[in-house]
């Protein structure tokens, strides 16, 4: 495991690596047709969050989409001493001009650790705006055209052409057309 697989699990124990997740979409568009519509459907689909990390692991750009997640779990955390935990945590991780995994946002020369003192939800708002910015306007585009991308896109026709869901679909039409 990489030193971004550590972290991403440090960060989030809950997600595990695609298998078992329960699917938080409603909606008709399903796959890499609702990761197509907008980066943000792409984040809120751990299937997405996965091929996205795979890829921006070959442009040397994962931690990216790490503190990204990072910020997002950040603002559901509850009470003061969890906050300034988490919040080091980010900081030591991401921001930190020592930081194992540092992303680039403006402004970081002058970031130092008081802002640890005083921690609230929305403290690292606008570096995480920042990155997602950089992200949409930069690696999600190259990403809709990547291979992991298209591979992916492919498979899921592929599923969707497959004899059994064309049998199920004919059985279906049959019951109904009688």
């Amino acid at each position: 495991t990489s030193n971004e697989d550590v972290i991403f699990f440090h960060f989030f124990p809950e997600i595990n690596d695609g298998e078992g997740h329960p699917s938080s979409s409603h909606q008709t568009l399903k796959g890499t047709s609702k990761w197509a519509t907008s980066l943000e459907n792409l984040l809120e689909d751990p299937e997405g969050v996965k091929r996205f990390r795979e890829f921006l692991k070959k442009e040397f750009s994962e931690e990216n989409v790490l503190f990204w997640l990072a910020c997002e779990e950040f603002k559901k955390t509850q009470g003061k001493k969890q906050m300034q935990e988490k919040a080091k945590e980010i900081y030591m991780t991401f921001l930190s001009s020592k930081a194992s995994s540092q992303v680039n946002v403006e402004g970081q020369s002058r970031l130092n650790e008081t802002i640890l003192e005083t921690p609230h939800p929305l403290m690292f708002q606008k570096l995480q705006d920042q990155i997602f910015n950089l992200m949409k306007y930069d690696s999600y585009s190259r990403f809709l055209k990547s291979d992991i991308f298209l591979n992916h896109k492919k498979s899921e026709e592929q599923e969707e052409n497959s004899p059994e869901a064309q049998t199920a679909a004919k059985r279906a039409s049959r019951i109904y057309n009688t």
